[in-house]
């Protein structure tokens, strides 16, 4: 790996450039334990503040420093005195506006309040799935910190998927390297999350949740089992690189400038038994500022059908297909005649660096009216910047257009000025009624619960890479949903009809294909979270596969439970997801052929129909090959099924009646 090269204030832990608070004090132990008993989290108070997570009594994280260092010298939690210390637990259940991963979630903790003297605290919570602790400013002041102390001292020397990056500047789209802790070089960096795995034992992930106002937290290595946070700081100077890139030249020595009181991000690690866990928790979402739109009635989720991933290429039509009034058209009717609820209008239809640059060859107000029409919405491409220059005068026209959301690309960052952008999008919006999909995005931290119109962003290797590069690769496809979608809902953008092995792949921009097989594709809409989920490839080619088509249209895109049947990080995967009456499985392997079992004893007691799509006896050679079949079982009754390499399973399962039998 490639050291990165930063700005020093980037990269030097604070206690090389401020001092600690001097004084010497006996340390006092606090913990927090989880409502099972199974996981702690210890902090320690004394001229250290730091912090330990345990799991069944074994360390995980060993006893690791933590600080925040104020511009004027002053430091939060070394040396400082603990005035009070408060327990609390809550057992609620909550209902998100947009389910996540279920309709309604428990939220059941055990915290801990440490008041410190001088107006500070730290917040900690233990969960059955993990444990959190943020820091937290009590009196109303103006705030500078120049930096922040988050170290993760993990035992022995576990194995880690680190998604390394080069820079600050990023789209969040790296591949997980495989490697132990002891061996991520000093400075290299990932963004979050990442995993840790012990051998034979659990796994950690570590994440942030309620990012606001303030930046980012990304780990670097040092060479040794201890991981070390690292955030951007604060732009002083940027420069517009080209219509959608604005690189920070220079950076202020601080990386935030806030005010209390408020609270700061969460520092977040998710405790996993069993892989399994890791795609059935919602701890990023829990731990999130609670709901800030006072009606959100309206938000509603749904599929899109995309333009931009199949190059707009369209076959047996009488017009010439491009960024055209007539092809849009074509887009909206393929939708409205399948029932889609949404059309993408990507990057063409105005000059990305001014959106008030408008395409003559797309008649606008034709075409919302041809989508009214038809009941289909319509989501209009923008670069952030041009958004932003022109916020409310552009938002106020696709409101009065009768766009129903915007898709915000390329934002690259996620310093402080660039995460206030976020929360400020989601709020104007909101009062417009108009969903957000972020592109060119940092990992979701919290934000769409507070703002459950932001329903999906990338942050995410997604589809898109397979026009240029020979990724994402089945492999891939399986890591993330143990990792980055644990964060939330990713927007990778499946659905390609034109299936490839490893031998027979080429990048090809205008006529993309996947890696892996159709049914490896079609399991994504079960596998994947995106209340905004996308159909990736050209309505050709979805009206000439009419039958995997019309079981991808009818998956839906929010699920009122989940469970998940079998599951190994970067191996395979099986979920079974319900909305409503009936259930879903999605199932993926890596490029390793697999047999598995599922358990369908999470059914209803009786007699259940499978439509099945599963890999054809070929799909070794062909992965466009694939099987449709109707099976009847009784629940609990094992599942049998089987993939090829790079394949995948997905059924969709309902309740037999007497007449059906």
């Amino acid at each position: 790996m490639k050291p990165i090269t930063l700005p020093a204030v980037a990269l030097l832990s604070a206690t090389l450039l401020i001092p600690r608070v001097a004084g010497a004090q006996e340390p006092i132990d606090y913990s927090v334990v989880s409502p099972d008993g199974r996981i702690e989290l210890s902090v320690q108070a004394g001229d250290e503040l730091t912090y330990r997570v345990s799991l069944d009594g074994e360390a995980l994280v060993s006893a690791s420093p933590i600080a925040l260092h104020l511009a004027d010298g002053y430091a939060v939690g070394p040396g400082m005195t603990v005035a009070a210390a408060r327990r609390e637990s809550t057992d609620d259940w909550l209902e998100p506006v947009v389910p996540e991963k279920r309709s309604r979630i428990r939220d059941h903790y055990s915290a801990l309040h440490l008041d410190f003297e001088g107006g500070w605290g730290l917040d900690a919570r233990a969960y059955d799935d993990g444990v959190a602790f943020r820091f937290r400013a009590t009196e109303r002041t103006p705030i500078v910190i120049a930096s922040e102390d988050f170290t993760v001292n993990l035992v022995q020397d576990p194995d880690l998927w680190f998604p390394v990056e080069e820079s600050f500047l990023t789209h969040s789209e790296r591949l997980y390297e495989r490697l132990r802790v002891s061996q991520v070089e000093p400075e290299t960096m990932a963004h979050l999350p990442i995993l840790a795995s012990w051998s034979g034992g659990p796994k950690l992930a570590i994440t942030e949740s309620d990012l606001q106002a303030y930046p980012g937290l990304y780990l670097a290595g040092t060479g040794t089992s201890t991981l070390v946070g690292l955030s951007p700081a604060y732009p002083a100077d940027v420069e517009q690189v080209n219509d959608r890139t604005v690189r920070v030249v220079s950076r202020e020595p601080y990386i935030a400038r806030t005010s209390g009181p408020r609270t700061f991000p969460w520092r977040v690690f998710v405790v996993a038994d069993e892989d399994a866990d890791l795609v059935s928790t919602t701890m990023v979402w829990r731990l999130a500022a609670p709901l800030r739109i006072e009606d959100a009635s309206w938000i509603r989720p749904g599929q899109v059908a995309w333009d931009w991933w199949n190059a707009l290429n369209l076959t047996g039509v009488d017009f010439e297909a491009g960024v055209n009034t007539d092809t849009y058209r074509y887009f909206v009717d393929f939708a409205a005649d399948r029932g889609i609820e949404y059309v993408i209008l990507d990057e063409g239809w105005s000059d990305p660096a001014d959106l008030t640059v408008l395409n003559p060859e797309v008649d606008l107000d034709v075409l919302f009216a041809h989508a009214a029409d038809r009941g289909v919405g319509l989501i209009p491409w923008v670069v952030w910047k041009s958004l932003d220059d022109r916020l409310d005068e552009s938002l106020d026209r696709f409101e009065a257009w009768g766009a129903v959301g915007i898709k915000v690309d390329f934002m690259q960052r996620d310093d402080q000025p660039m995460v206030e952008y976020y929360w400020r999008i989601a709020e104007a919006a909101a009062r417009r009624h108009l969903l957000v999909d972020f592109h060119g995005a940092y990992k979701p931290a919290g934000l769409r619960r507070a703002y459950p119109n932001v329903v999906t962003r990338e942050g995410v290797r997604g589809l898109e890479h397979v026009k240029w590069s020979p990724y994402p690769t089945p492999e891939h496809d399986v890591t993330l949903p143990f990792i980055r979608m644990l964060a939330g809902p990713m927007d990778y953008t499946p659905g390609a009809m034109l299936n490839a092995t490893e031998e027979q792949f080429k990048p090809v921009f205008d006529r993309p294909m996947s890696l892996g097989t159709r049914v490896h594709q079609m399991a994504m809409y079960v596998v994947y979270e995106s209340p905004l989920q996308m159909l990736a490839d050209s309505p050709s080619h979805y009206l000439r596969e009419a039958e995997c088509t019309a079981f991808i249209v009818d998956v839906p895109t929010v699920w009122d439970d989940t469970k998940v049947l079998a599951a190994s990080v970067s191996d395979y995967l099986a979920v079974a997801r319900r909305s409503g009456g009936s259930w879903y499985i999605g199932a993926m392997t890596d490029w390793e052929s697999r047999s598995l079992s599922l358990d369908t004893g999470f059914l209803d007691e009786g007699a259940w129909s499978a439509e099945v799509f599963e890999d054809g006896q070929n799909a070794g050679r062909n992965p466009q090959d694939y099987r449709k079949a109707v099976l009847h079982f009784e629940a609990g009754e094992p599942l049998e099924i089987h993939m090829a390499q790079g394949g995948g399973w997905v059924a969709r399962l309902v309740r037999r009646t007497e007449q059906d039998r």
